[in-house]
């Protein structure tokens, strides 16, 4: 027998395990990273958005900065909450995107130049620039929220992979930790040396998280280069045109409006608000009417409506803290806690303080109590939302009943406020973009977390729609009555848990 001149070869060294992000996929950094830095540009514009509308007007706080478009309160309140849903509604648009024509990751890339490019035209001065830069970063903003999100999703093979839930309240972190440095930088540049300096600021910090994105691609799920369900030949044609014919009529119509003297800023306003509570029940009921889902796809749709009303009960509520709040902190809270006299803009950092300290010990906690099989369902969890929204705004209405004829009342208030809107928060909405990408049929994936971000614009649009009818919001028995609805919202969501987790079937 011959022997060998070959070195044997050595037994193979067991592989190097893999790195993590706090026990997750490490992908889960690159999108945390991405998204803080996008919630920075956000949570800047947002926490100056009312406070510049109404700078300059009699609406402003004594003092203030001047330069805004002084424009009166009730305008601002509205303009502020249609803002906010119109930056959800395009959500949908970016899931299709994501599923049928680019894939997540290009529509990411696509989406962070338009935010960008938005940011920069609001640092322009003149209405032209500023409400076409409003209109690119709410497209933007909802053609990266979708995907974003599903990315997180796919980083975990399995729906019922444990560490789903504590993943996606890991990812709201980076959120907070991006609306906890904004109002503290942009917000104080912008309300206190100049509104448009600001804007450019929030440009720039959506610039370095496209650049990190771009940087960390390679630690990515596969799947967010795939396109799940590509057009077929001639679809693009057909949709484009489909899409210029409604953007035609839109614009024959306001041009018709502007020619006969009857366009005014309130008739856009209410259109628009109209649209964004329109599109949501018309895409739910396309998605239900669907066909080609099966019985169990079916099902969970149903389910998951239930899910969808109940946060939009919530957002309307919980986003009034960039509208409502924020205004009566500019002007009827004294501007100062422990000696430190600081800008109003500031107590928009609140939220994501609170997030930061509890996500972790929310993220624990369902850990702790699914391992001894005492979990909440998502709906018990969802209930528990909604009652903590509606014990905030009854907390509420003890300062506005002490702020009556123009006194002051410490900014205490408004952060013990937003302490209970936050683990209201932290029970429902991380908890429900998880839900989304469990229940998704596989048809809709991306769609569907865009669907969860409508639950955002129906809600904004509510409110928006009752500012414009002349209710308004920041009185006692308004707020009185908001929370009334969550409290009971609340209650019909528990007492149906059991219908609505038959209707989930095997996700939970």
């Amino acid at each position: 027998m011959a022997i060998s001149s070959k070195t044997p070869a050595l037994p193979s060294e067991p592989a190097a395990p893999a790195k993590t992000f706090f026990g997750h996929p490490r992908g889960l950094a690159t999108l945390f990273l991405t998204e803080m830095w996008e919630r920075f540009s956000f949570y800047g514009m947002r926490a100056l958005l009312p406070l510049y509308l109404i700078a300059g007007g009699p609406a402003a706080a004594a003092g203030s900065q001047g330069h805004g478009l002084a424009l009166s309160g009730a305008t601002a309140l509205a303009i502020t909450s249609l803002y906010m849903a119109m930056v959800y509604l395009p959500c949908m648009v970016g899931g299709w995107l994501g599923d049928r024509l680019w894939g997540p990751r290009r529509t990411v890339v696509v989406s962070g130049c338009v935010i960008v490019a938005g940011h920069l035209l609001l640092a322009v001065p003149g209405l032209p620039a500023f409400f076409s830069g409003l209109a690119l970063v709410a497209v933007g903003s909802g053609l990266l929220k979708a995907n974003i999100s599903t990315m997180v999703g796919q980083l975990y093979e399995r729906p019922d992979d444990p560490r789903r839930d504590g993943g996606f309240t890991v990812f709201y972190m980076g959120i907070n930790l991006g609306g906890l440095l904004a109002p503290l930088v942009i917000g104080t540049i912008g309300q206190q040396v100049s509104w448009h300096l600001g804007f450019v600021l929030a440009a720039v910090g959506m610039a370095l998280g496209l650049l990190q994105f771009l940087l960390g691609t390679r630690h990515l799920d596969r799947r967010s280069d795939i396109v799940p369900k590509p057009l077929e030949p001639g679809e693009l044609a057909r949709v484009t045109r489909k899409f210029l014919l409604w953007l035609g009529a839109a614009g024959v119509a306001c041009a018709a409006l502007v020619l006969s003297g009857h366009f005014t800023m309130n008739w856009a306003l209410v259109s628009l608000s109209l649209v964004g509570i329109a599109i949501p029940v018309v895409v739910l009921v396309r998605i239900k009417r669907d066909k080609q889902l099966d019985a169990g796809e079916q099902s969970r749709m149903t389910g998951y409506i239930w899910f969808f009303v109940a946060a939009a009960v919530f957002w309307m509520i919980y986003d009034q803290g960039a509208s409502t709040m924020a205004l009566f902190g500019s002007q009827s809270t004294s501007g100062e806690l422990f000696g430190l006299a600081f800008p109003s803009s500031w107590l928009q950092s609140a939220n994501p303080v609170f997030i930061m300290l509890l996500g972790p010990l929310f993220a624990w906690m369902w850990m702790w109590l699914m391992r001894r099989r005492k979990e909440p369902t998502t709906a018990v969890k969802f209930a528990m939302g909604l009652w903590l929204i509606g014990v905030s705004f009854l907390v509420f209405v003890v300062p506005m009943a002490m702020a009556g004829h123009g006194a002051t009342v410490s900014p205490m208030w408004l952060v013990s406020i937003y302490l209970i809107q936050t683990i209201g928060e932290l029970c429902l909405s991380p908890v429900g973009l998880s839900v989304t990408t469990k229940m998704a049929p596989l048809k809709y994936a991306s769609q569907m977390m865009g669907v969860w971000f409508l639950a955002v614009t129906a809600g904004d649009c509510v409110a928006s729609l009752l500012v414009l009818g002349g209710i308004n919001l920041n009185t006692a028995p308004v707020v009185g009555a908001e929370a009334a609805l969550a409290l009971i919202a609340g209650l019909v969501v528990f007492l149906r848990r059991g219908h609505v987790r038959t209707l989930m079937g095997t996700v939970h």
